[in-house]
């Protein structure tokens, strides 16, 4: 089966910051892949760049096979963060579900094309929301409105940007839920950034670890919460609730400034592995001198680490 989305040696650079600095990924069709790291890490910049809203500096994205260029591709459609600041508040629910379809100038039934996209985020009756205003629903409400905008174009990627940070405990499960069922009705894929790998644990298929403007580990779910292989995933996964078991690190200082990328492994600076002093100078050596680039472990996960890499032979 073909990627769906295929991102290459991405770089999106503002001035000397490299807030995307080769990071390169694939979203297959009918998957949920969660690209998770920190703020500041990239994500948003990353998302925002496959959405054509961002120009990239150099490198190629392919949507379909096709080079993605900066303009708002009907197929792809985003949803935001905050969902009050993504609704026109002056437009009735219909309105800002019926938008895009204006824009597009689709010449099919635009009511029925609504009331579908409500039904399937959710809203039902979906009369009912017609003449409503942003103001008089929930904020889960408002984000299922969103996602009935995405879907009313009929997409086949959803770029999810934090799609529930904004929303009470007591509709994350909801919306999430709304999202996962939506892949597996209809073969939509998701490609859902978050800073909580448990989120990424209740709703994706696959995983992808960014870390200062790279991709330095991917692999399926299951397999790389259980069995994570890049200390920068270890950290982020030992603050997980659902992980007790783990011995809980807290990484020294902040992501290093854009402008001044660390030599070597980018990793190295904040690395407990490299800390703990249990590498061998050899490979401690390569950590801080030499790029390791993200490489495949096996046929389905990647890791770009040093000690990795060396006890899996590489």
């Amino acid at each position: 089966m073909s990627p769906l989305v295929e991102v290459d040696d991405l770089h999106v650079h503002f001035g000397s910051a490299r807030a995307v600095d080769g990071a390169s990924l694939r979203v297959m069709p009918s998957e949920v892949l969660a690209l998770v790291g920190e703020s500041g890490s990239g994500k948003t910049t990353l998302i925002r760049a496959i959405q054509g809203l961002q120009k990239a500096t150099s490198g190629a994205i392919r949507v379909s096979g096709k080079s993605q260029a900066v303009s708002h591709d009907p197929m792809v459609q985003m949803v935001f963060q905050d969902p009050t600041g993504a609704l026109n508040p002056r437009q009735t629910i219909y309105e800002i579900v019926a938008e895009g379809l204006r824009i597009r100038r689709e010449t099919g039934d635009e009511v029925e094309m609504v009331k579908s996209a409500l039904s399937r985020a959710g809203l039902r009756p979906p009369e009912h929301f017609f003449p409503l205003y942003p103001h008089e629903i929930s904020g889960g409400q408002r984000q299922r409105v969103v996602i009935a905008g995405a879907m009313v174009m009929e997409p086949r990627l959803l770029l999810a940007d934090e799609p529930v940070a904004s929303l009470d405990a007591s509709i994350r499960g909801e919306i999430l839920g709304l999202m996962r069922n939506l892949v597996d009705e209809t073969g939509l894929a998701i490609l859902v950034v978050t800073h909580d790998l448990g989120l990424a644990w209740n709703i994706a298929d696959r995983v992808a670890v960014m870390y200062l403007g790279r991709i330095v580990e991917t692999g399926p779910t299951e397999e790389l919460l259980a069995v994570p292989r890049h200390p920068y995933t270890r950290a982020l996964l030992s603050v997980v609730p659902e992980t007790r078991e783990m011995e809980q690190q807290i990484l020294k200082g902040e992501i290093p400034d854009l402008t001044k990328m660390p030599s070597g492994c980018r990793f190295h600076p904040r690395c407990p592995l490299l800390q703990s002093g249990t590498l061998s100078d050899e490979i401690a050596a390569r950590c801080v001198g030499e790029d390791p680039g993200p490489v495949a472990i096996d046929a389905v996960t990647a890791a770009a680490c040093w000690p990795v890499m060396v006890s899996a032979g590489g």
